[in-house]
């Protein structure tokens, strides 16, 4: 039987931040890869695009943070990045109060000055509701910052997100909102943050400059043609459409975004303003221009909605319930039947990653292949 040389090492499939990051490193490692994109752009969904000297977010705002050095300095080598920190604000029946939850936002709804009220009025309500072993996303809530805070900022902000109850949403979800005694308005606690000065795009470009790659191509329709290219694929795709959902369809949340170009070098005064009003149908305003150092004389907003998965056909949040975690266990036991396929990145894992967090994942799994191959 006469062997086939296939003519790449690694297909690719999928140009977000997981496969560029596999890809880039790979090529370092004197790999030969190709990338396969359904879209018509790279850089997933942090995809940047220039409009105007406006570097607008086409799906939602994407401010890049992590206290991960190797991370940081792993980016850092595709472009500067701006010093931008997120302060975003929340609106609620007319009144801005700040996020995260620190002693701005305590001051302002309860009249309070010191950390040790703030404390006791959360206390104090906690024992109110009985919260000590929260059992959904409402009790975690108010075991975090009270009855107050959750019914101004979260109800609401949570049922349209989600389209739920949060009575009906695991605690887990909000577990990760950062709450502080603070007058500190910056929402992350990580070492680093910013955004690429150029936009991600262009980072993204710089990290996958010199491989092959080819855009609106479905994989999942061309299987038999790219399959044949290379010697591994690693697949970022949904996990569920790879196996033609032969246990079932895994459950998302998804967006949809409106674009609009105001003439006013200034609509809201900062980048991220959260509604948190039942009766607002957006959970936010993003105004790119404040992402960047530039000043032009327009500005542009985009007003984020909550949609079903069906409305959109884009998964964005995965809904990690049992249910949807059993089935996708399901799916996770039934890849490891299929060595030469690396299943990787937020929708083949089925978990709601920050961008740090996807490309630590890549460099983990190029790091354990260079290890086991004894390459490097």
């Amino acid at each position: 039987m006469v062997s086939v040389i296939k003519k790449y090492d690694y297909l690719v499939v999928g140009c977000g931040l997981f496969g560029a990051t596999f890809a880039q490193r790979m090529k370092e490692s004197g790999k030969r890869c190709l990338i396969i994109e359904k879209r018509n752009h790279i850089a997933g969904n942090a995809y940047t695009e220039r409009r105007k000297e406006i570097d607008v977010h086409v799906y939602g705002a994407h401010i890049f943070h992590t206290s991960d050095e190797e991370v940081w300095n792993y980016v850092s080598r595709f472009g500067p990045f701006s010093d931008f920190i997120n302060s975003p604000l929340a609106f609620y029946k007319g009144k801005l109060y700040n996020l995260p939850f620190n002693m701005n936002t305590f001051t302002k709804i309860w009249n309070i000055t010191t950390p040790e009220e703030a404390k006791k009025i959360i206390e104090e309500q906690q024992k109110e509701y009985g919260v000590s072993s929260p059992a959904n996303l409402e009790e975690q809530a108010i075991k975090l910052v009270g009855k107050d805070i959750y019914e101004i900022l979260i109800k609401g902000y949570t049922q349209k997100q989600w389209g739920m109850d949060p009575k009906e949403l695991p605690p887990s979800i909000i577990k990760r909102l950062p709450v502080r005694f603070t007058f500190d308005n910056n929402y992350f606690n990580d070492l680093y943050q910013g955004i690429p000065k150029e936009g991600y795009t262009q980072m993204v470009e710089a990290m996958i400059r010199g491989i092959d790659i080819e855009l609106n191509v479905d994989y999942l329709e061309h299987r038999g043609t790219y399959d044949d290219l290379a010697d591994i694929i690693v697949y970022t795709g949904p996990i569920d459409r790879f196996f033609n959902y032969q246990y079932g369809e895994l459950e998302y949340r998804s967006l949809r975004f409106e674009h609009e170009e105001l003439a006013t070098d200034n609509y809201q005064g900062n980048a991220v303003i959260n509604y948190t009003d039942i009766d607002i149908p957006y959970t936010r305003i993003i105004e790119h221009r404040f992402f960047s150092d530039r000043k032009p004389n327009n500005t542009i907003i985009t007003k984020e909605y909550p949609a079903n998965y069906k409305e959109t056909n884009e998964p964005y949040y995965p809904i990690n319930d049992d249910k949807n975690q059993t089935l996708f266990r399901r799916y996770q036991e039934h890849a490891q039947k299929y060595p030469n396929i690396i299943f990787g990145g937020r929708l083949a894992e089925y978990k709601y990653y920050d961008m740090h967090h996807v490309i630590r994942r890549a460099l983990d799994c190029v790091n354990s292949i260079e290890k086991n191959s004894g390459l490097k």
